[in-house]
């Protein structure tokens, strides 16, 4: 890497992370709807049905941005990550709709946690895959919150690529990488399998098999139950905010793979500090 200082680097991971955000919000506005179309199409083809000729939504890359609301095309300047929506006030410029503060929140937390890899990792390609990994993190995270989904055009990339990475090795060796994914999808799918055999409803869904097991490929087997356990712990601490806010009902499902890439998240970047932490005040060492 360039020799450049550190406040360098973080200031440019910081501005990356902003543009990042904003490709990511068209992600995971874009990449459901698409998926859905296609599935759709597919299920009247195998039924023999006929195919529906309304036209896919937009892709991700071809089409530009626009206002969901009135489709007018947006200028560079709207699309200035978080500014953008400062300066238009969170309104269209030609509808004057509102404009969803999941755009400006996205691309702020992705501009937040790029400077925090840096800052952990030091610049270097170890930070540039943990770059990605906390984009895909997001990526997936915004889409299960949107739409209860968690797409294998994104869980798979980040498992293989963490196992890939351990060939270097890069966070893990390769065995642990291996054995991390492994258990990491077993466990959440035994879960899965009980749950459903005792009460007949299914309590997850296979894509958070999928990433658990992708979490444990990046960092081994040691993370998996410090990352259940804080995301099951964050998961009830926000459930229950929303039952007591009466703003989400108890039968109402919750998508359980944002609370797992939270957790993923802080593990990778603070897993080694928490773990002496609760040692230390549990007396351990």
């Amino acid at each position: 890497m360039l020799e450049l200082p550190v406040w360098l680097w973080i200031t440019f991971a910081g501005m990356l992370g902003l543009l990042v955000g904003s490709f990511l919000n068209v992600v995971i506005l874009r990449l459901p709807a698409r998926l859905e179309a296609q599935w759709r199409r597919e299920a009247q083809e195998e039924l023999a049905l006929q195919a529906s000729d309304a036209p896919l939504p937009p892709g991700i890359v071809r089409e530009p941005s626009h206002c969901p609301h009135c489709k007018h095309p947006l200028s560079a300047a709207d699309n200035i990550p978080l500014f953008g929506w400062l300066l238009l006030r969170g309104r269209c410029r030609y509808c004057h709709a509102p404009i969803s503060l999941q755009y400006p929140l996205v691309e702020l937390l992705c501009g937040v946690l790029s400077v925090a890899v840096v800052w952990k990792f030091g610049p270097g390609w170890t930070a540039l895959a943990g770059l990605v990994f906390t984009w895909m993190l997001i990526a997936l995270a915004g889409i299960d919150l949107r739409t209860q989904l968690l797409p294998d055009q994104l869980t798979l990339p980040l498992l293989w690529l963490g196992l890939l990475l351990s060939l270097l090795p890069m966070y893990v060796l390769p065995a642990p990488a291996i054995l991390g994914a492994a258990l990491g999808y077993l466990s959440l799918w035994s879960v899965y399998w009980l749950f459903k055999l005792l009460t007949g409803k299914e309590g997850m869904g296979y894509g958070d098999f999928k990433l658990l097991a992708a979490l444990g490929a990046w960092m081994g087997p040691g993370a998996l139950l410090p990352v259940v356990l804080l995301s099951s712990l964050v998961g009830a601490i926000i459930g229950g905010l929303l039952i007591v806010m009466r703003k989400h009902g108890r039968e109402v499902p919750m998508p359980f793979g944002p609370f797992i890439a939270m957790a993923g998240w802080i593990w990778f970047i603070a897993g080694e500090p928490l773990l002496q932490g609760y040692l230390h005040l549990t007396g351990l060492r």
